[in-house]
């Protein structure tokens, strides 16, 4: 195990922001870990990074204890937090420079080739303030792989990407992996959550479901799930929103998505519908995608 946490928690004050957390993970895979605004995604990258301390519990980092050797463990992982970090006023190589110096790494030769392989060779003496978020994400990650740590923690390394960039970035994050490194990385991004070898759901400091992505989808044995199509109908929708079977109702479009219990029939729930359809609804089985299942999960925990 690259990670292996036993009832870690966090406290800030009074509240409980983290735990008890107990998550294993495999070296040389992606690792998602998802969850809703204030979950505690940001503080469990960073509690585990060893930027913050935990209040309790262990936890074991590339085979090392987190609390005993926390300076060992920081020069073997690369952290690259949520907010544009660098130093905007430096150039792409100072940066390097820089924070490669931390780790006491001064090899010229690989600052070059992580440049030349992350596609900044050319922006090599422009400052890091006046790149594109493309190019700053990038050159955050170059910084974060200097001293060629084993393990690398993402918090939201794409947020604010368009979509183009964030799919070079996760080619990216595949070569790390095929190179042998192992990635956490936080996400809002449910396609993103389909790329990782397996996920976790977070909400209020707990985690509420791991496996991998297609586990998970099938996780809800207790629901189906619906398609149908039909335009936009405001009484229809806030008669289903009110229904206490009906954990689910999404709207893309002209297709309506929707989860219910199993305890309520697909035709009772035509006949609920059909009064205040435009349209006769003709419900159709899918399979929970990821969105459908984080959503769900996140509502049975409040």
């Amino acid at each position: 195990m690259i990670i292996q946490t036993r009832a870690l928690i966090k406290d800030f004050g009074k509240e409980r922001v983290i735990g008890p957390l107990n998550i294993e993970i495999q070296k040389g895979q992606i690792f998602g870990l998802l969850g809703p605004n204030a979950a505690g995604k940001s503080t469990t990258i960073r509690m585990l990074a060893g930027i913050i301390e935990p209040d309790s519990g262990s936890a074991d980092i590339v085979g090392l204890d987190l609390r005993k050797d926390s300076s060992e463990i920081k020069s073997q992982i690369g952290y690259v937090s949520q907010h544009f970090g660098l130093y905007s006023e430096l150039s792409v190589i100072e940066n390097i420079r820089f924070y490669a110096s931390l780790y006491d790494v001064t090899d010229e030769k690989r600052f070059e080739h992580l440049m030349q392989k992350y596609e900044l060779d050319v922006y090599k003496d422009t400052k890091a303030g006046e790149l594109s978020g493309g190019y700053q994400r990038r050159l955050s990650l170059v910084c974060a792989l200097a001293h060629d740590p084993k393990l690398l923690f993402l918090d939201e390394p794409t947020a604010g990407i368009d979509p183009i960039t964030r799919k070079r970035i996760w080619d990216i994050f595949y070569t790390l992996v095929s190179e042998g490194k192992t990635l956490f990385v936080t996400t809002h991004y449910m396609e993103e959550a389909e790329r990782c070898s397996e996920i976790a759901f977070l909400n209020h400091g707990k985690v509420i479901a791991r496996g991998t992505p297609e586990a998970i989808k099938k996780s809800l044995l207790d629901y189906d799930t619906y398609t149908f199509t039909q335009t936009f109908e405001h009484t229809m929708l806030e008669v289903l929103n009110q229904h206490d079977k009906i954990v689910l109702i999404n709207q893309f479009g002209n297709e309506v998505r929707i989860m219910v219990h199993k305890t309520l029939h697909k035709d009772q729930l035509e006949t609920l519908m059909n009064p205040y359809a435009k349209e006769q609804v003709l419900l159709n089985h899918a399979q929970a995608n990821l969105e459908d299942v984080f959503i769900a999960l996140t509502q049975q925990d409040t």
